[in-house]
């Protein structure tokens, strides 16, 4: 199988107009405004974003998942609209705890499909996605007020130790890779030990994978992972390519459309890191 050919065609074919507009970005050369512009439908007046821009849950309300979410597309194309993003953490200043801390989702998406996992635990103030999003800002360069003080309260809850959970590590070390004095052996000491990190390519279960953690050669924390594991996921990713040329998921959207959608993103996640490390 062509293996960029094949996910092109994926996500031609079933992939919505948002990542149709990422790929050509990415891939094609094609304006980064396009991105900017499908965006646009999912933010709302609030300044935050909704409408299944995560697709995971269908809720039209504004969320910080899908603001992480936005950030992420964003940064993917190497799109930026000063103004979109202004309004998006305004929005999380207004919703964020006295210190500056916000919850993955709310009791908003109860009204709506959502995945069995997008449940009451998404609702408190935590790293996963406050240290994500800060550390985007970082990426974006983009100074505000929440993010100040949004990363004096990750700083804080960093010092007390790490998370327990792989996606809680994962944003962590986005913010982290944007401080001063970070511990390479520390962080490479706690990854077994995080709930859904998966260490092993040959497993086929759900988790956060070092490609996650280091999607490209030069990422900050490609240090931490060797090369015959680097090459091993690799292997495993290429191999993942469904016959219909897209990734399949190792979780349970609420819906097809859903599925398909995440689907598209995943994808392009995959033909990215294959491409930075040569595989294609």
């Amino acid at each position: 199988m062509d293996i960029f050919g094949a996910g092109r065609d994926f996500v031609r074919r079933e992939a919505r107009l948002l990542e149709s507009r990422v790929f050509a970005a990415v891939f094609e050369g094609a304006d980064s405004g396009g991105v900017v512009d499908a965006l646009r439908g999912y933010q709302n007046a609030d300044g935050g974003f909704g409408h299944g821009l995560e697709p995971d849950k269908r809720c039209p309300d504004s969320l910080p998942l899908d603001v992480q979410v936005a950030f992420e597309t964003l940064l993917t194309a190497g799109a930026r609209d000063e103004e979109m993003i202004r309004r998006a953490v305004d929005w999380l200043q207004s919703i964020a705890t006295p210190d500056g801390a916000v919850p993955l989702c709310g009791p908003a998406v109860e009204g709506y499909p959502r995945a069995e996992h997008i449940s009451e635990w998404t609702y408190e103030p935590s790293l996963n996605p406050t240290a994500g999003l800060v550390g985007q800002l970082y990426q974006f360069g983009f100074e505000h007020p929440w993010r100040d003080k949004a990363a004096a309260w990750c700083a804080a809850e960093l010092a007390k130790g790490f998370p327990e959970d792989a996606h809680g590590m994962h944003v962590s070390m986005e913010f982290l890779e944007h401080t001063d004095g970070v511990d390479l052996d520390q962080v490479r000491d706690w990854l077994p030990k995080l709930n859904w990190y998966r260490a092993d390519a040959a497993d086929p279960t759900y988790g956060v994978t070092p490609l996650h953690f280091a999607p490209t050669p030069d990422s900050f924390w490609r240090p931490l992972f060797d090369d015959a594991q680097i090459e091993a996921h690799l292997d495993r990713l290429i191999a993942d390519q469904q016959p219909d040329g897209g990734w399949a998921l190792t979780w349970e959207p609420p819906s097809q459309t859903a599925t398909l959608e995440y689907r598209g993103r995943v994808t392009i996640a995959a033909l990215r890191t294959l491409k930075a490390y040569n595989r294609l």
